[in-house]
């Protein structure tokens, strides 16, 4: 299937009407798009659509970003298509034309927020908006952070700040990452404020916030919980980094009154409708398991398993749950590897990639019991106990998948190991049992095991919990080198990424090199050269 841009809401001159505060222009806009005043001011619509338009926002474009990009680089997904003649992302050959996205999608994203900030202001003035926008400031560090998880260097500080002449300027990644953390605190704050107000205070900034909200329907309380689970994910990517700082923040949002996602029912799920996977998977065919993903799967007789993949379908492998190795030559593509396994993902709370009620996951409360085990293990206070909150992370896991009633007997497992991998198409492909590309970590927890091995531990699972997730999977196999994965065997990349280091980053495409964002400045940040091999700033592990 040839790949296809699916586009939200087209901002165009709308961001501009909006930026300038031109009220009778916007009027006009929002009369045609509306249908009229009374119909465009009446239950803040104008403030809501584009509050809805940004958690929208974060799955439009999925297949160019993040499926054909940090998805695959997990090792959670693969392809059975041969785009750009197998020469492409998966073998290390940067497409400008797919990884553009990833910037244009924060862009429209921003501009929604611009438009809010310009509806308040010029359509509802002396309202205090303080919950809804505490809501869009944590929606747009969700979209600036990914950005530069893959890129380093962000606009976000300054993106409506632009200089005298016109150019404007990035953060540095560490910087970057400083406001994230002060947004998140501050967003947590303003949440509990209106939270504490009386039922008659902030009337019409709940009301707009529950008409708007496809996550929480407007509860303040679990937006709170997200802002500060999300602050303590942040805080620990940056350990390695700044490990005083990470110990500070992490601190601060383990002992926050806001609290963290702990439980199930507090999972933070966009819910989009259609599921962007729902065609790019069972109608076009173009995204199938990783083969990682499987190996490791299939080695621990996961009982998550048939939640995560479907049996393939090939008459090599039929009935069996095999992924397609990253980076590989496929041969004559859908035709030779079409037939092994899809991806799917039928949750307790139900199929994050249904083509009605799509799911887009962003935070579960197993990965707030991982990030506390690893913060345990590091020593930070209010973490807890290791072990304990190791065996909670897998616990919820496996609840979040309707698997509960299997987890003791999983965490007791101290034998299962990843398992190897065989490509019937390609012996080629094969990675054998004492491969180094095979992890030897068991699931049982064990405390006379290293620090590092512990870590592999927490780390494998919490990268098992994280499915579907991708980008923050792959930010976290950066990060800490776990889980290990299969290294490509086609690495395009002419001599810019090591097939042994694999992918670190994302480049910045043409589109960013010849915008009015600093690009030489982005490139002053980044501190090496614009290529995938370059590392990021929080990518630091000895």
């Amino acid at each position: 299937m040839k790949i296809t841009t699916i586009k939200t809401w087209v901002l165009g001159t709308a961001v501009l009407i909006a930026a300038s505060g031109c009220t009778n222009e916007l009027d006009q806009y929002n009369q045609e798009k509306l249908g009229g005043p009374e119909n465009f001011y009446a239950d803040f619509i104008a403030v809501v659509n584009p509050l809805k338009s940004m958690q929208r926002g974060l799955q439009a474009d999925y297949q160019l970003y993040p499926n054909l990009s940090a998805d695959m680089f997990s090792g959670m997904f693969s392809t059975a298509s041969q785009f750009n003649g197998g020469k492409n992302n998966m073998t290390y050959y940067m497409m400008d034309g797919w990884n553009n996205r990833i910037i244009a999608r924060q862009q429209d994203i921003f501009n929604y927020s611009i438009i809010i900030d310009n509806a308040a202001k010029n359509n509802y003035p002396g309202i205090d908006f303080t919950a809804t926008f505490a809501v869009k400031k944590i929606l747009k560090v969700i979209t600036a952070a990914r950005v530069s998880d893959n890129h380093g260097p962000v606009v976000y500080s300054k993106y409506e700040t632009p200089n005298a002449n016109g150019i404007t300027d990035f953060d540095s990644q560490e910087n970057a990452y400083t406001n994230f953390i002060v947004d998140l605190t501050s967003a947590v704050s303003d949440l509990q404020k209106v939270k504490n107000m009386s039922s008659t205070e902030n009337v019409e900034d709940k009301s707009a916030l529950q008409k708007a909200d496809l996550v929480y329907h407007g509860n303040l309380t679990q937006w709170a919980k997200l802002a500060n689970s999300l602050k303590l994910r942040l805080a620990m990517r940056m350990s390695y980094a700044d490990p005083a700082k990470s110990k500070q923040y992490a601190e601060e949002a383990l002992a926050s009154s806001a609290g963290l996602i702990t439980e199930n029912e507090d999972n933070a799920l966009i819910s989009v409708g259609q599921s962007e996977l729902s065609f790019i998977i069972y109608s076009w065919g173009d995204c199938l398991i990783g083969a990682p993903l499987m190996a490791y799967m299939n080695g621990y007789n996961d009982p998550r398993l048939p939640a995560y993949a479907i049996p393939a379908t090939d008459s090599d492998v039929q009935g069996k749950y095999i992924g397609i190795r990253q980076g590989i030559d496929l041969l004559n593509g859908k035709t030779t590897y079409g037939g092994f396994s899809q991806p799917q993902a039928k949750s307790a709370n139900g199929d994050y990639f249904s083509a009605t009620d799509g799911k887009l996951k962003l935070f579960t409360a197993a990965e707030t019991w991982f990030l506390k085990a690893e913060a345990a293990l590091k020593g930070y206070a209010g973490a807890g106990d290791t072990k304990a909150d190791y065996e909670t992370g897998v616990q919820k896991s496996f609840g979040e998948w309707g698997k509960s009633g299997d987890a003791a007997a999983y965490l007791m497992n101290a034998t299962a190991t990843e398992a190897p991998y065989y490509d019937p198409k390609n012996a080629a492909n094969t990675i054998n049992t004492g491969d180094a590309q095979l992890s030897t970590i068991t699931i049982a927890w064990n405390n006379t095991d290293s620090n590092e091995r512990k870590l592999e531990r927490i780390i494998t699972q919490k990268w098992l919990a994280l499915y579907p997730n991708g980008p923050e999977a792959w930010a976290e196999q950066r990060r800490t080198g776990y889980p290990i994965l299969f290294k490509v065997r086609k690495n395009d990349s002419g001599g810019l990424i090591s097939t042994d280091a694999m992918i670190r980053r994302i480049p910045f495409t043409p589109d960013t090199k010849n915008s009015l964002f600093n690009y030489p400045q982005a490139l002053q940040y980044l501190g090496g050269a614009d290529t995938g091999g370059t590392k990021l700033w929080w990518d630091k592990k000895p």
